[in-house]
């Protein structure tokens, strides 16, 4: 039977020794495709530890794509190989070392319940006013001469630091501040890259995603191709087809679907991106500090050895969304290109915000903040879902992908079209998106819609699904 030493773990859980040390074996070939893992129950005793702990690794190991599970007979290695000799995952670092698709609301509406708005809860409790007062007040008396100083064009080395070390704590990432380029928001960012990548490449989107990606690049001009999905993620063969350069993507936590991509299709991708000097992968991670349960996906940019990622993500979901301050992580020659060539630009930040934001994250004031938030949202996701299995809706809807974020899939067993649907809950004041509605070239899947329950208060959920169960009756 496979077998590692516990006593290794040192400072680590021991769930998550077990799973790196399987994730290792995996990666290292020495358990093989397709290879059976022991039950839970005998590992978990042939171990030392407790069956929750064995679960809870391979739960981690199955959301990543390392493993799979077949119905009544177990867990089994998956399929990771990649078909580029070269693509090889990076050693894993030690403990030391979209928004949604946003159709703004008449203001003049008022909803019982707004299932489609995905912006973090806007009440006064949620965001650490008594800190970040604080932090500022200390940064104006201390740090005049660094406010009155003109930040780089990539923002202030402070804040750049923090991200880096806060990147290394949060996600495992190695990287260089000097790759770090910070901006106000991630469409700031996406109009940056298109000019550092070049107008003349072919970007790719995925089709269903975040149409605001898609509307960014077509008003810079450039050839926007939407990217079909399978059960994994991004189709390869269709990125092939349509000679696309650079794709954007959400792996670790798709929007709408809510699904996360396989480790194996993350090689695939590093291989496609591999094959070209022109191609790259735009790796764009809105919300994967909410991940409910277990840790974090690591990021595919921490697997590329030949800087082919294009790491994005920002502060609007954690502290936020009027926080206007996203950042992106470039590869290095990539990063290099970017000092030399857009110096001109000034940075669209703040140096206020900057220093603040930079102590905030430093003095391990976000970290608190982020476990707060993530408790919250867990509570408020976790009492909705109640309400639902509750409900006399529970035998008509199934939930699928709670796991991932700040949103899941209702899948409702009705004859009604999802306009109809989706009409008839908004004439009630409930107000909710289908899936369908994300979808521009492929074929969409019907009768699932997409709850975004981040901004929906507790006391208002038990009466909108009663609404919703009488337009199902």
């Amino acid at each position: 039977m496979l077998s590692y030493d516990i006593s290794k773990a040192g400072d680590d859980t021991l769930y998550h020794f077990l799973y790196r040390s399987i994730k290792d074996d995996i990666l290292s070939g020495r358990l093989e495709a397709d290879a059976k893992l022991p039950s839970k129950r005998p590992f978990a005793n042939a171990l030392g530890v407790s069956v929750v702990t064995v679960e809870n690794a391979y739960e981690q190991l199955l959301a990543e794509g390392f493993i799979y599970s077949l119905p009544r007979k177990g867990f089994f290695v998956a399929v990771i190989q990649s078909k580029n000799p070269q693509i090889l995952p990076k050693p894993v670092p030690t403990k030391q070392s979209r928004e949604s698709q946003r159709v703004e609301p008449p203001k003049a509406l008022h909803y019982i319940a707004d299932f489609v708005n995905n912006q973090v809860d806007a009440s006064t409790s949620t965001f650490p006013f008594s800190t970040w007062a604080k932090i500022t007040r200390k940064v104006l008396c201390e740090q005049q001469n660094e406010l009155l100083t003109r930040s780089p064009n990539s923002g202030v080395i402070a804040l750049r630091k923090a991200i880096a070390k806060m990147l290394l704590e949060f996600r495992g990432m190695r990287v260089d501040p000097e790759q770090i380029v910070v901006g106000a928001g991630t469409d700031c960012l996406y109009t940056w890259l298109v000019q550092l990548l070049g107008f003349d490449k072919k970007y790719g989107v995925e089709d269903p995603g975040y149409s605001k990606i898609s509307k960014i690049y077509q008003k810079l001009n450039v050839v926007c191709n939407f990217i079909p999905l399978d059960e994994h993620g991004v189709r390869i063969d269709q990125l092939e087809e349509t000679c696309t350069d650079v794709v954007h993507l959400s792996p670790s936590h798709h929007f709408p679907t809510g699904k996360v991509m396989p480790v194996s299709r993350r090689y695939e991708l590093l291989s496609w991106a591999a094959k070209s000097s022109n191609r790259y992968i735009v790796e764009d991670e809105y919300d994967s500090e909410f991940r409910m349960v277990g840790r974090p996906i690591p990021a595919l940019q921490n697997i590329d050895v030949q800087d082919k990622t294009v790491y994005i993500n920002s502060f609007s979901k954690t502290l936020a969304s009027t926080v206007r301050v996203g950042y992106m992580i470039l590869p290095k020659p990539l990063a290099k290109k970017f000092c030399e060539e857009f110096s001109f630009y000034t940075c669209t930040i703040s140096n206020l915000v900057q220093y603040v934001l930079a102590t905030f994250i430093s003095g391990g004031h976000y970290e608190k903040h982020i476990n707060r938030m993530r408790n919250f949202y867990r509570h408020r996701r976790d009492t909705l879902l109640d309400i639902i299995r509750r409900s006399p809706l529970h035998d008509r809807v199934e939930i699928a992908e709670q796991d991932a974020g700040l949103h899941f899939i209702l899948k409702v067993k009705t004859t009604l079209s999802d306009e109809e649907f989706c009409n008839r809950a908004l004439e009630k004041g409930v107000r909710i998106g289908a899936l369908s509605d994300y979808y521009t070239m492929a074929e969409p899947s019907q009768h699932e819609f997409v709850i975004n329950y981040s901004s929906v208060p507790e006391k208002q959920m038990k009466k909108a699904i009663s609404l919703l169960e009488k337009i199902m009756e």
